[in-house]
């Protein structure tokens, strides 16, 4: 009888395996439960919890497969006490440094669902109730902006993935068998770095970004837009692709869609907006009008681990015409059967370069159907009016100034001391956002903008409300006034 390197013979193997990874579903619970305590109390701390946590952690990692089991209290130990605790809460209502992933717990419990029952929905066949839901979605996200029925979407990480889908979308439509060292792409100089990384995992050259300066604002300048276009094409360039910002990273700004749309009927060109932070404050009255002309843009960009407040990992991207998005992705390996071509059975192989991902869409479908989309709608509403007066506090706030207005939840501010160089400036700035941070109320983040060094500020946790914004304003002028007292003191000594 052959044996294995562990001398058991074949047959025992057969005979007497292991089943210690089937767990019953009493086990299941009592594993579950046991979760299920430490992440009561940590979601019934947050509130309390440090809004970050700088200092490095300590841990013993094996550099192996660990041979041994360890019992279920040690590892959620570790977890929750060397682990978790560190870097940045961006759960938590303190976090207003970047566009954190809220965390919305429902979505976890549906990762939980998701993971369980463990469907495949690259394809239709093999799970098609859940294709069917997770379209639905889609669908939604699509009426917001105002397509039509023939658009179709995919469920990607973020908004990298989604704007790369978009750029390769775009060239597969325009540039098939042309030359894409002649290729040019468009954007304001606010533009996400995911561009960059797209243009050169798509193929493109280096100098195939033709940026466009921005605004006071913010935005890009259409009126030097089209010059440009027209000029490239002159010169034996291939136009093909805007990407316009629909609230931008640093400032939240967002572009004149109508305008540049508008301009790429004339010029034939793709029109893609990344409105990964801001396309989801279209459901509020002041983003439908800022959001006015995106029914017109051929893809957009949506995160849902951002402006609906739902865990890192859940990005969608949605095409108008969807026959571009599937063209450009399908491949028929007949691995699992044909391709559809009913058009209500989706394959979503076909519109992504993700074959096997999770299921993604039932993290936003779990929440939206306990809850609906009003209180979404009324927590968006409610960081517009959280950035608005913190503005008005901080503008009227001796020595600071505002660099930007905010558009949606973001602004940007700075500490003025006259007669300064700007590298005093920026270790004014610097010193100003470590003494905010020290206090772990709340955490901001430095950015610079247009050649401005400035401390960042966004509001956009669902945790996130008045009281601990009033009590971050606090920390910041105090740290103000201490800081201006302490420059003060230092220059008269000199």
């Amino acid at each position: 009888m052959p044996t294995t390197n562990t001398g058991a013979s074949t047959m025992d193997l057969l005979t007497h395996h292991n089943k210690e990874l089937e767990l019953d579903g009493s086990q299941f619970r009592d594993l579950i439960e046991k979760i299920v305590e430490r992440l009561e109390a940590n979601i019934d701390s947050i509130d309390t919890q440090d809004a970050s946590n700088e200092a490095l952690p300590q841990l013993t990692l094996s550099k192996t497969f660990p041979e041994h089991p360890d019992d279920l209290s040690t590892i959620l130990n570790q977890l929750f006490s060397e682990v978790i605790p560190y870097g940045y809460n961006t759960s938590g209502p303190g976090f207003l440094g970047y566009f954190g992933g809220g965390g919305l717990p429902h979505s976890a419990a549906a990762d939980l669902i998701a993971g369980t029952v463990n469907r495949f929905i690259g394809r239709w066949v093999a799970a098609p109730g859940a294709v069917q839901l997770e379209a639905s979605v889609i669908r939604w996200f699509e009426a917001m902006v105002g397509y039509p029925d023939s658009a179709r979407g995919t469920f990607t990480s973020g908004g990298s993935q989604s704007n790369q889908t978009a750029l390769f979308t775009a060239r597969q439509h325009y540039l098939r068998g042309k030359d894409l060292r002649r290729a040019r792409i468009y954007a304001s100089d606010q533009a996400h770095f995911s561009l960059n990384k797209s243009a050169m995992i798509c193929g493109f050259p280096n100098d195939a970004i033709r940026y466009i300066a921005s605004d006071r604002s913010g935005c890009l300048q259409v009126d030097l837009l089209e010059a440009l276009i027209e000029q490239d094409r002159k010169d034996g360039y291939l136009p093909f692709f805007i990407f316009a910002n629909g609230g931008t990273f640093t400032t939240g700004a967002v572009d004149d869609l109508t305008s540049i749309t508008t301009i790429a009927k004339r010029q034939d060109v793709w029109v893609h907006v990344d409105a990964a932070y801001g396309g989801f404050f279209a459901l509020t009255e002041h983003g439908k009008a800022l959001f006015k002309g995106i029914e017109q843009c051929d893809s957009i960009t949506l995160d849902p681990h951002k402006s609906l407040f739902l865990p890192y990992g859940t990005g969608a991207l949605i095409v108008k015409d969807g026959k571009t998005l599937k063209q450009a992705h399908e491949i028929d390996a007949d691995f699992y059967g044909p391709i559809q071509d009913d058009p209500s059975r989706i394959d979503f192989c076909s519109y992504s370069t993700e074959q096997t991902r999770e299921w993604r869409g039932l993290r936003i479908w779990l929440p939206l159907m306990l809850h609906g989309i009003e209180p979404f709608r009324e927590n968006l509403e409610e960081k517009l009016l959280l950035a608005k007066h913190a503005a008005n506090i901080l503008r009227n706030t001796p020595g600071l100034e505002l660099v930007f207005e905010p558009t949606l939840s973001v602004l940007a501010f700075h500490l003025v001391i006259l007669d300064q160089s700007d590298e005093n400036l920026r270790k004014i700035n610097q010193a100003l956002l470590e003494k905010i941070n020290s206090k772990k109320t709340i955490f901001l983040m430095l950015t610079t903008i247009k050649d401005t060094y400035c401390i960042r500020f966004c509001a956009l946790s669902f945790r996130t409300h008045l009281d601990r914004v009033n009590c971050g304003l606090k920390q910041i002028q105090q740290a103000t006034l201490e800081l201006q007292e302490t420059w003060n003191t230092a220059t008269t000594t000199q």
